[in-house]
């Protein structure tokens, strides 16, 4: 799972090649045993020993050991007879992570009130470098909502008797009013991405809060035709996104000089396609703008820096015309590789779309220098337990996703050796997650199957422990994002859940629109929910050695880690099997903290 914090390489080698020639386990030989009694804690063990050991060195992207990683997967699936849906009929899909260069001609024109001003990029207003292909957005409802943020627990909701669809926004105050804590950095962070969920058509803000902006991570909003309201884009809060610069090795070897031109931004994605403008201005724009206002921008920005409270209103007379004009040029391409496979479905009519299972395969990698004595890294860097061994310095991501990658190994296991359902199966352990979610927007843009023949995805990351290693979350899975975008999906899991031997306690707090993690944009579900795919995504929850070096695999709860793959095999054999696709209604988030059960359909 993605963090704000992540290692740099300083090998930066094509890890896939190098680790297709390697040393590895032989695959075991083919089994008849399949379905949902083949997952079992013994085989998850033995493949989690390999994947999250030190000779993997950690799994980073671009690094030998993803390559190792990567290919005992792939040997697993020829020999359990799962069809390659890769490059060249390959189990391998080719990513490529490319650093681009902007050259800039966008610009804002105002007018109030018949009075114009325009405000080219860098003069007042700033673009996100990867503003997205060129388009010109106008607008004459202009709506400011304070301070843009809606947060239950503190009874703050800014949009209360606000609807942005169809509206330029505008939002102040990066601190946020005084009730809202460092524990609320996300939600800050979240502001623009939010307010794009619920229908605005560009956003602005003050620098030092939200997205956008030049040095900004993940400063663009992808563009995603027919993509529900309840799949925003991802916040610059988590870390490094979409349009962030790439990671630069660190200086010392041959010196800053040294380093690769990244150019602007990073991404794997498709950046000449429209995306929604999420912009920054200086008090120059704001005063102008607010110039026809009752309420003028001098007393707001008072207000903000008082954290006092700031009442939405609309701007009336005003007009915003926003221009994204810009060039783009790549000047790096380095390559990573998605594992995908599929397991064609039974049906003649249905097996033509699929249900997607994913995980990424990729971790942090390790540190050049050992963790000080009695420290091993963990949550935040705080973590004061043990390293497991003296002198470890490999963060061997047993938990994070080492257990969600050898989940997806059992439910490729499971159908391809057991019934096939009506559907098609596809399988895709993705590369990158932890830098940007690489692998997952990439397959988004670039799909191995036609993406409006994905009729769900089901992803799984951090499904192996105890949430702060609580023995009363031993039956505890979180599930997030279920309802967003089909209330039908959701119920499904509920019902696949109830017909388990030992049902499992559905824990939705991570749901909850207001959660303070952000959990449902920090995983590959998010890349697929942004083009409107119903999603599930489950995990048990952060720990104290999460991105440490003592996520190893003595931790693992391994008959928790397979009730989970059972359940979330149960689901997708429930979905694999309907007549129909389940139906994307689009509600959004409805079941949050302390909420249970299915959600009635009138």
């Amino acid at each position: 799972m993605r963090s704000r914090r992540f290692l740099v390489s300083t090998l930066l080698v094509s890890a896939l090649v190098a680790g297709l020639g390697a040393q590895k386990p032989a695959a075991p030989a083919r089994s008849a045993a399949g379905g949902v009694n083949s997952i079992t804690p013994a085989e998850l063990k033995d493949w989690l020993s390999y994947i999250a050991s030190d000779e993997l060195q950690g799994r980073q992207i671009f690094t030998e050991g993803l390559g190792l990683a990567g290919a005992y997967i792939a040997d697993h699936l020829k020999e359990w007879g799962v069809k390659p849906a890769g490059d060249n009929g390959t189990y391998f899909q080719t990513v490529k992570v490319l650093g681009v260069r902007t050259t800039s001609n966008a610009s804002v024109t105002v007018d109030v009130n018949g009075q114009q001003r325009t405000f080219k990029d860098g003069e007042g207003i700033t673009f996100p470098r990867n503003m997205g292909g060129g388009q010109t957005i106008a607008g004459d409802q202009i709506q400011f909502v304070g301070y843009g943020l809606q947060i239950p627990d503190k009874q703050i909701d800014d949009y209360a008797n606000v609807n942005p669809k169809g509206k330029i926004v505008i939002w102040l105050g990066p601190q946020g009013p005084k009730t809202v804590g460092p524990e609320s950095r996300r939600l800050l962070g979240a502001r623009s991405r939010n307010a794009i969920e619920k229908g605005a058509i560009a956003v602005v803000s003050p620098p030092g809060g939200g997205r956008g902006g030049r040095g900004a991570p993940g400063a663009a909003v992808p563009g995603a035709p027919g993509a529900p309201a309840a799949a925003p884009a991802p916040d610059a809060a988590r870390g490094r996104g979409q349009g962030a610069p790439a990671a630069q090795p660190p200086a010392g070897r041959g010196g800053a000089a040294a380093q690769p031109d990244n150019g602007d931004f990073t991404t794997v994605q498709r950046y000449d396609q429209p995306v929604t403008p999420t912009l920054t201005a200086t008090d120059d724009f704001f005063e102008f703008l607010f110039s026809g206002s009752d309420v003028k921008y001098a007393e707001l920005k008072d207000k903000a820096t008082g954290q006092e409270a700031l009442p939405p209103f609309a701007l009336k007379g005003v007009k915003v015309t926003v221009n994204v004009a810009a060039d783009y040029t790549i000047v790096r391409t380095r390559l990573s590789h998605n594992v995908v496979g599929i397991v064609p479905g039974s049906d003649p009519k249905l097996k033509d779309t699929y249900v997607a299972f994913g995980a990424h395969y990729d971790h942090i990698g390790y540190r050049e220098a050992a963790a000080p004595a009695g420290r091993g890294g963990g949550r935040g860097g705080q973590s004061t337990r043990p390293t497991p061994r003296p002198g470890d310095v490999i963060s061997n991501g047993a938990d994070d996703d080492g257990s969600g990658t050898v989940a997806e190994m059992a439910l490729a296991k499971a159908f391809a050796l057991g019934p096939k359902p009506k559907r098609s199966l596809l399988f895709v352990w993705h590369t990158g997650e932890e830098v940007g979610l690489y692998g997952s927007r990439y397959n988004a843009d670039f799909p191995v199957v036609p993406l409006d023949k994905i009729v769900a995805q089901l992803n799984v990351d951090m499904i192996g422990r105890n949430r702060d290693d609580k023995p009363t979350e031993a039956n505890t899975v979180y599930v997030v994002g279920s309802d967003r975008i089909s209330t039908e999906l959701h119920n499904i899991s509920e019902d696949a859940n109830a017909k388990m031997a030992k049902p499992m306690t559905l824990d939705y707090e991570m749901n909850d629109p207001a959660d303070p993690e952000s959990i449902y944009t920090r995983s590959d579900h998010y890349s697929y929910a942004l083009k409107g795919i119903p999603i599930i995504f489950y995990t048990t929850g952060l720990h104290p050695d999460y991105h440490g070096l003592t996520d190893e695999v003595s931790k693992i709860e391994f008959p928790k880690l397979a009730q989970i793959t059972q359940l979330v095999y149960s689901t997708g054999v429930r979905v694999a099997n309907l007549d129909h696709a389940p139906a994307r209604d689009n509600k959004g988030p409805r079941v949050g903290k302390g909420k249970t059960g299915k959600i009635g359909t009138h």
